[in-house]
């Protein structure tokens, strides 16, 4: 559900390039019942076209490659040459994993609708009896009232 901005997000962290985010973030993330009684949640991500590197590019600048260090996975494996890559990829996967476990999570439960509306700082997306104003103009009343234009298409 939303895959990519995480990719992005540890692409940008990472010194990776945020453009391979379309292909990287190709995603299955599979989800079921387990247990004896069903009672338990299986939860599976496959990310078959995950680009990443440890070594180059932006993985030279300072606060990238502070975020490998922490990581463990700056430059190359010596032993085991694309090994970091590899951990990297994982990471990865399994931060995906974990958001969308996280976002399903709140969709069940009905948190995440309310959230969006209680944390909501659009004035344009909120409704509009809570914007208390006097100036009645066209532009004011696009500003304040959602799907209201001041101009129309030609």
């Amino acid at each position: 559900a939303h895959a990519s901005n995480i990719v992005t997000a540890i692409y940008i962290a990472t010194g990776q390039d945020p453009a391979q985010n379309i292909a990287s973030s190709n995603c299955m993330v599979l989800m079921e019942p387990a247990g004896p009684l069903g009672d338990d949640l299986h939860i599976s991500c496959t990310m078959p076209s995950i680009e990443v590197g440890t070594v180059g590019g932006g993985t030279v600048l300072p606060p990238q490659a502070a975020c490998l260090d922490m990581l463990g996975i700056r430059g190359s494996d010596d032993k085991n040459p694309g090994n970091h890559a590899k951990r990297l990829a994982q990471i990865i996967c399994g931060t995906v994993m974990a958001g969308e476990l996280s976002l399903m999570s709140a969709l069940a439960a009905g948190h995440l609708v309310k959230s969006h509306l209680k944390h909501n700082r659009s004035i344009l997306n909120m409704d509009p009896t809570a914007v208390k104003t006097t100036d009645n103009s066209p532009l004011n009343l696009a500003a304040t009232v959602p799907g209201t234009c001041i101009n129309k298409a030609s």
